[in-house]
């Protein structure tokens, strides 16, 4: 074992060129700068200081080594968690009285994922790196018996902790594997103890190196492990330096740089069939969207549901934000239909819609690309657990009219007829100054002229935004969004979602609820109490009756949206017999299609783009 140790102006720190074992029941050749509390682990002899003194904020510290574990004989055995790296107030861990508040652990588990364990945080991970040249990932084996290294980063100014993996003689991976934000200046103590712990039959540590204030360095030619064999590895080199070796290495090379050139090709190599070539104009790149995104990496993801998962990102070219929603998508049917739809709705264009960029499809994966909205989905204001983040009623009635406005765009204003299918608060974005913006249009369906509708006979929505008629019969209409912008209004109004099955008896329908309370005359009674009744009562009333008004059963009872936008800005007058409207007949046929709807969508639902994310919508997932 050979032992370096430095004290420098970059901090304090130290390196292990050798090898020792950590294992159950093994017998332990400890070096003298390393201290066993028992077989199982292995802590450097001294306390480090952790802290600066003059502040008392943690230090930085970078520590990376090689490790190796043997398959064990009995897979049960597996469920033991094989190597973890330790930061410790104490070096007597197994059945101490050290509290875990104060232990930083990384644990290489055998059964092959990574994880962190500090205070109330607890991460894991699939074992594995991301290849620096093109962002890949590739899994590891943690217990292999073939040597791997690993580096744990913290970062005291940006208050980060990195994990990564490689395999031996492969550098450090740009993109960690786990990546954690946490001050741990409340976890370390003054002196710190650094070391290993292994519950796995048997595990070694065949070199290790640790570097407070400073980027932690191992010497892999030094270690012993890689130093065995190296005089007969000069004379083979001596053996094959002839002419005819040199030839043939030569060819070997070449093939080689057509190889690594045809993979990397096939890495961002797409799909793109004779039919889509009218398309072109809205089609991304594959290659961009994956620079855009970073590889699609965690630390880019904006949220994931039903319909999959979005990333924000910056296209390489324009440096334009976007957010790119990744679906995916095994089947072909319908996909022809849906890429045109796509285009077609990719020419719209209104300040309140969300843009639908363009598309790209490859490997079975389809992926969406919109305008990059800075504050998020609606929804998120709506039910936010504090009063002071949710937003005030004028912010909100704002926003009803900038729906109703795209909406009316949608319906009666574009060349064609699109039904958007799928309006809820989630699908409401808003811009950098609280603008709303109807979007995703994943579900949306046009058609060429007016008063035409759609052929598509898919069930498409929310579960509480879904019109009795389209449960019923499975055709979308403009009044079937009608019905659903209803449900939006009350959402918006009410502060909770149509339909909660928590609420109390009465009130789990909102829309029953809301009505209840106008039959009583205290329609205001329903309003979001986290206003705290800081809201002009006109509007809040108008907002309610118009939400009963649109969300009526009866499809001919409901208004156009052009009408709904005249009653929001004062133009018009809402009937005065709008409560009346709704009669015991009505409730009978909302309720018996809301019954049947399970039923029906399990005997509609075709292997389609939209079909295929429905069944995900109706288990309450969200989007």
């Amino acid at each position: 074992m050979r032992v370096a140790a430095s004290d420098n102006n970059n901090g304090y720190g130290f390196t292990f060129n050798g090898n020792f074992k950590l294992g159950v029941g093994e017998t332990d050749v400890t070096p003298d700068s390393l201290v066993n509390v028992c077989n199982t682990t292995a802590f450097y002899s001294s306390p480090l200081g952790f802290k600066n003194p003059s502040t008392g904020k943690a230090l930085s510290f970078s520590t990376t080594f090689v490790f190796s574990i043997l398959p064990e004989k009995n897979p049960y055995n597996y469920q033991s968690h094989g190597i973890s790296f330790l930061i410790a107030p104490s070096n007597n861990i197994p059945g101490s009285s050290t509290p875990p508040a104060h232990i930083i652990a990384v644990e290489l588990y055998m059964f092959n994922s990574v994880g962190v364990d500090v205070v109330n945080i607890n991460r894991s991970t699939p074992a594995g790196y991301f290849e620096n040249e093109n962002g890949e990932f590739k899994k590891l084996t943690i217990a292999s018996g073939e040597p791997i290294q690993a580096w744990v980063d913290y970062d005291s100014v940006r208050k980060k902790l990195n994990v990564s993996l490689a395999p031996i003689n492969t550098n450090q991976p740009n993109l960690p594997l786990l990546s954690i934000d946490i001050d741990i200046s409340s976890i370390v103590s003054d002196q710190m103890y650094v070391g290993f712990y292994s519950t796995s039959q048997s595990s070694n540590i065949l070199g290790w190196s640790f570097q407070l204030s400073g980027k932690a360095q191992l010497d892999l030619s030094n270690l012993d492990y890689f130093s065995k064999g190296k005089h007969t590895k000069k004379k083979k080199i001596i053996v094959i330096s002839t002419v005819s070796a040199v030839a043939v290495v030569s060819v070997l090379l070449i093939f080689l740089v057509i190889f690594l050139w045809v993979k990397r090709k096939a890495k961002f190599s797409e799909i793109l069939e004779d039919w889509e070539v009218q398309y072109r104009a809205h089609r991304f790149s594959y290659k961009d969207l994956f620079k855009a995104t970073k590889g699609f990496r965690e630390n880019e993801l904006l949220g994931r549901g039903g319909f999959g998962q979005v990333y924000g990102g910056v296209l390489p070219n324009s440096n334009t934000q976007v957010a790119v929603k990744r679906i995916s998508q095994k089947s072909k049917q319908g996909m022809r239909e849906f890429i045109a739809e796509i285009a077609t709705i990719g020419s719209l264009r209104h300040p309140n819609l969300v843009r639908l960029l363009g598309y790209c499809r490859r490997k079975g994966e389809l992926f969406l690309v919109y305008d990059f909205m800075p504050n998020a989905s609606l929804d998120k204001f709506l039910f936010c657990k504090s009063e002071k983040d949710t937003l005030n009623w004028s912010q909100r009635f704002k926003i009803i009219g900038d729906v109703a406005s795209g909406l009316t765009y949608l319906h009666e204003e574009w060349v064609a007829v699109v039904v958007h299918r799928d309006i809820k608060a989630s699908n409401v974005l808003l811009d950098g100054k609280l603008n709303g913006k109807l979007g995703d249009f994943g579900l949306a369906r046009c058609y060429k002229h007016h008063g035409n509708g759609p052929q598509t006979t898919n069930i498409a929505g929310t579960l509480g935004y879904i019109a009795p008629e389209l449960a019923r019969y499975g055709k979308p209409t403009t009044g079937t969004d009608v019905f659903a912008f209803g449900a939006f209004c009350l959402e918006v109004a009410c502060g909770r979602k149509p339909v909660e099955r928590r609420a109390e008896p009465g009130e789990v329908i909102l829309v029953d609820w809301v009505l209840e309370c106008s039959k009583k005359g205290e329609i205001l009674k329903a309003a979001d109490p986290k206003l705290k009744n800081k809201f002009e009562a006109g509007e809040m009333e108008l907002v309610l009756k118009l939400g009963l008004l649109c969300s009526h059963p009866v499809a001919e009872f409901r208004p156009k949206m052009s009408q709904v936008l005249k009653y929001l800005k004062g133009y018009d007058s809402l009937p005065e017999d709008s409560d009346t409207l709704w009669t015991q007949e009505h409730w009978v046929e909302i309720n018996d299609s809301n019954m049947s709807l399970s039923h029906h969508l399990t005997s509609q639902l075709q292997d389609s783009v939209a079909s295929l994310t429905i069944t995900e919508l109706f288990t309450s997932k969200g989007r």
